[in-house]
């Protein structure tokens, strides 16, 4: 105790020093990053403001990680790769933006969901459909398994069981996420659903309305037309200034005006490919064990042990319907233990050798009867009980009783199926081996009590084969195969080149200058939104889009870093625009494209001068085109018959405005200038009202108002999320 004693009377200062020092620095290096580093830098620590409501990152982390686990759910499992993941996270950000817009009209309007409504959507009779639907292992839980309906007892049943047993039953927590993904998204959503549904429900098509749609579209006329194309004014006939594409621009605003602010690039790509030297090195790699393959005889260690592919190897028969390499000819004739290549494949080069060859059907048709011992590792009856079991079963089938009827009794296997399946070769495999053997390489009619025992399932089978197809020599082929990747060296040679065009290219002359002079293929990236995650052309690029919203450091001509996206390429990127919310500013890119509309503008000008007044035979003749009929012109559409999409021409051809036997002024279409008469317009009366007809027009309102609601709901999402006030800070995201 002394000593102890006088330890904290010597060092006591020092160690409270310490200590001291060590807090400051964890604060230090805390501040330098996450939140705290918004703090001290004055950064705003959101993701996005949307209306003044603050969604910060911790709540935006929650947001992804609920849609991710939606998606999985949603798609039988399958992982985010990096194009799914990034089109969801710009789903999120639109969906956050318009529940925000909805929850501050919703304030305005007092609509509200109460508790008693949240709850009721969750545990009542008429609960969501997403918890209705909620599935475990493909498996509806909330099913009764006797009448296939919802019952809303079980939702609770569910809960409590997690409760008490989730460790046992949930232990890797994945059940328990996704219920509370599912409820999260349930109850949020219900605001968004009843405002939507103040809209939605209001679609209404009339019935005079109905009717009105039902005879244009049996309106037809018939029509004659010359079409001058444009290329017979020479593009010397028409100047295009600056202030004439500004004033296109303004006259089709609609086509020209930016929702939301976006930003455009030019880049350079550098593709990471394997060089020679990696090929080079792969197939040195399987010349170097080719013979020692050829001869091993513990061919399933050698290729689990040789092999990139993790447990490649694979016990499957093959014939030349169910082997699919180009070189199947070749390696499906070699004798037993034979070694084709390195042959190159899907990515990578390859060794094949032939282990085994038997005469073996390509599907199998049987039934059969499954009494089990295990089920996952859980006991579910004797050996003896199971055996006893399946014999009583074989005995009622030998005897008379039909195959289903017993299966129904005794089986273990889904009953719906009557215990009869189809098994192609290729999915042998995955088949209970003592079950597959018996199946492939036994008779058509042959039966058989087989015991079978594997990691998901015990016990005994009956089986009867019923039929076999397509008899044939199948090879069962064992494969090294060794994947062509670039090499650390090529990778690195890759980056230092991207590095030193970065590092050299500093400004926007440079840049383009040396794009030129070294051949590399200089390609455009438009329009890019602050929310986007992909670019396209680029593929998942959040850093590029973060680095071209950096407003601190990047403006019109900066040069990026170099950003490695994925694994495939290394992009040094130039910032070649910014477009604001509005009207668009004339960008280079869209520049062409504007032109030459324009100039189609000015053409339709000068030809619809030329020929005013003149007949359909002058104006073929003084153009070198031809008079052409077409008699079908339907009002209900906006394709003609041999003409194509010309939405004004069909509405000229109705026109009641416009007489019969007369020229029209020339009509601005795809590729030309049309000049129609219109020789005949009917328009065929609807059957009187009553009996069939009073169904039909009931059944085209129905599908016109779900057509209208389904646009009203689009539509309000795209208005409210256009007029939402949003601050986004990319670096946070």
């Amino acid at each position: 105790m002394a000593v102890i004693q006088k330890i904290r009377d010597k060092y006591g200062k020092i160690a409270g020093g310490i200590i001291a020092v060590a807090l400051v620095g964890f604060i230090i290096s805390d501040a330098t990053s996450g939140s705290m580093a918004s703090l001290f830098s004055g950064r705003n620590p959101n993701v996005m403001v949307i209306n003044g409501t603050k969604i910060d990152p911790k709540e935006y982390s929650q947001r992804v990680k609920e849609f991710e686990i939606l998606y999985s759910m949603y798609n039988n499992g399958r992982p985010l790769d990096d194009e799914a993941r990034s089109q969801m996270n710009e789903q999120l950000i639109q969906q956050m933006v318009f529940e925000a817009a909805v929850d501050k009209e919703c304030d305005k309007l007092g609509i509200q969901v109460s508790d008693e409504e949240k709850k009721e959507l969750i545990y009542g009779g008429n609960a969501d459909g997403m918890v209705q639907r909620f599935s475990i292992g493909g498996q509806q839980i909330f099913a009764d398994p006797q009448s296939n309906m919802f019952d809303p007892s079980r939702v609770k049943g569910l809960e409590k069981e997690l409760q008490e047993r989730g460790d046992k039953i949930d232990p890797d927590g994945r059940v328990r996420d996704q219920w509370a993904a599912v409820k999260n998204y349930v109850q949020r959503s219900a605001r968004v659903r009843k405002y939507t549904a103040m809209f939605t429900n209001a679609a209404y098509v009339p019935k005079y309305q109905m009717k009105r749609m039902m005879q244009e579209q049996n309106g037809l006329a018939a029509i004659s037309y010359v079409k001058v194309p444009f290329s017979s004014v020479s593009d010397d006939q028409v100047k295009v200034s600056d202030d004439d594409l500004k004033a296109f621009m303004q006259k089709h605003a609609g086509m020209y005006t930016n929702d939301f602010a976006t930003r455009s690039i030019e880049y350079v790509s550098f593709e990471i490919v394997p060089s020679a030297a990696d090929t080079a090195r792969v197939l040195e790699a399987l010349n170097e064990i080719k013979s020692d393959f050829a001869a091993t005889k513990d061919n399933e260690s050698f290729v689990n042990a040789k092999s990139d592919l993790s447990n490649s190897y694979n016990t499957a028969y093959y014939n030349k319907r169910t082997f699919t390499s180009r070189y199947a000819d070749t390696i499906l004739s070699m004798p037993v233990g034979e070694v084709f290549g390195p042959y190159y494949e899907n990515g990578g080069y390859n060794l094949a050798k032939v282990t085994d060859r038997k005469s073996l059907p390509d599907s199998v048709k049987l039934r059969h009867i499954l009494v089990r011992t295990k089920a996952q590792g859980n006991d579910v009856r004797t050996d003896t009980a199971a055996s006893m079991r399946l014999d009583s079963a074989i005995a009622m089938v030998k005897s008379g009783a039909s195959f289903d009827s017993v299966v129904r009794m005794f089986s273990d296997d889904d009953p719906s199926k009557g215990g009869e399946y189809t098994f192609t070769l290729v999915e042998r495999p995955g088949l209970s081996k003592e079950f597959a053997d018996f199946a492939f390489e036994g008779k058509a009619g042959e039966s058989k009590k087989v015991k079978v025992s594997n990691d998901n399932y015990s016990g005994y089978h009956y089986i009867e084969i019923l039929e076999q197809k397509g008899i044939a020599p199948s090879s069962q082929i064992a494969i090294v195969a060794k994947n062509l990747v670039p090499s650390d060296s090529t990778v690195n040679a890759l980056f230092g080149k991207a590095n030193e065009f970065a590092g050299k290219n500093t400004t926007p002359e440079a840049f383009d200058a040396a794009a030129k002079k070294d051949g590399y293929d200089k390609r455009v990236a438009d329009n890019v939104k602050v929310t986007a995650f992909n670019i396209q052309g680029l593929g998942s690029a959040r850093e590029v889009v973060r680095w071209m919203y950096d407003d601190d450091k990047v403006k019109i001509g900066t040069i990026s870093p170099v950003f490695q996206l994925g694994d495939q390429r290394y992009v040094v990127a130039k910032l070649s625009g910014i477009s604001e919310k509005g009207l668009r500013t004339l960008s280079p890119t869209e520049r062409p494209m504007l032109e030459q509309r324009v100039k189609e503008e000015k053409k339709t000008e000068i030809i619809s001068k030329q020929y005013a007044g003149k007949g359909l035979e002058a104006i073929a003749a003084e153009t070198q085109q031809t008079v052409t009929a077409v008699d079908s012109v339907n009002l209900g559409g906006a394709y003609v018959p041999n003409l194509g999409y010309e939405p004004r021409v069909v509405g000229y051809a109705f026109n009641n405005s416009f007489q019969p036997n007369t020229v029209s002024p020339g009509i601005k279409g795809q590729g030309g200038v049309y000049f129609i008469t219109v020789r005949d317009r009917v328009m065929n009366p609807l059957p009187p009202d009553g009996g069939m007809m009073d169904q039909i027009i009931a059944q085209q309102r129905g599908q016109q108002e779900r057509q209208m609601a389904n646009a009203i709901d689009q539509a309000l999402q795209q208005t409210m999320s256009k007029k939402a006030d949003v601050e986004y800070y990319p670096s946070n995201f």
